[in-house]
């Protein structure tokens, strides 16, 4: 626990202290879209097919600490300093790093309690390696459309009061 609690306010404090792109209208959107993608996703594979699970194999409340407060702000990290206007292979490059980092965050979070709270079932490290580039990349469509429908919004014609 005491791991985990370190990384909330520091992956916290630093995604909203170096923001620099993300909107408020944005960083809601994304959090709200990780906790609900994230606990759709741990449905299956933490509840239904054991893959994973944090602290215990049982629902309960520490478990939703990583969903609320530790996603959403790596994405809001990952997405704060995405090089959107670099040629494609810089970008490649950005991806293969952050997961990278994911992993190794991934493989601390395994230390016995109180400095890890992640444990596996059948899912292992490479499933992550495999998937995380797969989920940061619809994590990227997501917030282009999010870009989109503000920029279509601002044009829209004002709702009478």
């Amino acid at each position: 626990m005491i791991g985990l609690l370190i990384a909330i306010i520091s992956f916290n404090y630093f995604a909203f202290k170096k923001n620099k792109l993300l909107t408020g209208n944005q960083i809601v959107h994304i959090w709200t879209f990780t906790v609900a993608f994230q606990v759709l996703f741990d449905v299956m594979v933490e509840f239904k097919y054991h893959g994973y699970w944090y602290f215990d194999k049982e629902i309960d409340w520490e478990g939703l600490l990583p969903h609320i407060f530790l996603v959403p702000a790596v994405n809001m990290i990952f997405l704060n300093y995405f090089p959107f206007k670099s040629k494609i292979i810089k970008k490649i490059f950005y991806i293969i790093i952050f997961v990278i980092l994911i992993l190794i965050y991934e493989a601390i979070t395994l230390l016995p309690a109180p400095w890890g709270y992640f444990h596996y079932g059948w899912w292992k490290l490479w499933h992550a390696a495999i998937l995380d580039p797969i989920l940061l990349i619809i994590l990227l469509g997501f917030y282009k459309w999010i870009c989109k429908l503000e920029m279509s919004s601002c044009k829209a014609p004002k709702i009478p009061e």
